[in-house]
């Protein structure tokens, strides 16, 4: 695998670039912003299960679990899978520092979720379970039932076989009734299939500085109609 370069955005906060896909993890108008604003204020905060079970597709630095394992600490016990093909060396992780920006403190915290074994529940905290799977999202299983998902994958014009229309269709399955799904994608292909597969989709603004629009999707009813 490609060793990605790290390259510091417009907010302090560091991502990685990978030069063969001309692709950044993060946007470089803030990775930290974008991660704060799309998946735990436009998603978590939004869910309103007092367990919730959140799946994230592409769990790539880890700094959207990391940001959901701080939001444990206020009074929700969170189950959180992440999928990942290609995790990340550990001195790579080392250098990208998201707590000196925000929580210097939970430091340890950031490297502990580097650190936990793959593919099984690990206990972090008494109130975050993380499970990190080491997978291919395009054929894995999804048995469980989620409240929270975050589509975190490339974008579909550098990684098409990760936004198709069975994979958006799974996604709506494994949803708990009431199940949200938020991306930082909002093109209109995107919306049309999250559409198609059942859910109501909303266009909200996008991060500080960022991308003007990003999508979040609903499940309303147990089953597609």
């Amino acid at each position: 695998m490609e060793i990605p370069q790290i390259q510091t955005t417009d907010d302090g906060s560091q991502t990685l670039f990978v030069p063969s896909l001309d692709e950044h993890y993060h946007s470089v108008k803030g990775a930290l912003t974008e991660s704060m604003h799309i998946f735990i204020r436009m998603g978590l905060e939004e869910c309103t299960s007092l367990e919730p079970r959140v799946l994230e597709i592409g769990f790539g630095t880890g700094l959207n679990a990391w940001l959901t394992f701080l939001e444990s600490d206020k009074g929700r016990k969170i189950y959180y899978t992440t999928l990942e093909k290609y995790p990340l060396p550990k001195e790579l992780i080392l250098q990208l520092d998201y707590p000196k920006l925000l929580s210097p403190a939970q430091a340890p915290s950031y490297l502990l979720i580097h650190e936990a074994a793959w593919n099984e529940w690990v206990e972090l905290t008494p109130s975050f379970m993380l499970r990190k799977m080491q997978v291919d999202f395009t054929t894995c299983s999804l048995p469980d039932e989620y409240d929270v998902i975050y589509f975190d994958a490339f974008a579909p014009e550098k990684q098409p076989e990760m936004w198709s229309q069975e994979l958006f269709d799974r996604l709506y399955a494994c949803l708990s009734p009431g199940g949200i799904l938020v991306t930082y994608c909002a093109k209109g292909v995107v919306r049309r299939m999250l559409q198609t597969s059942g859910f109501v989709v909303e266009r909200l603004p996008g991060p500080p500085g960022g991308k003007r629009e990003i999508l979040r999707g609903k499940k309303i009813q147990c089953n597609k109609i």
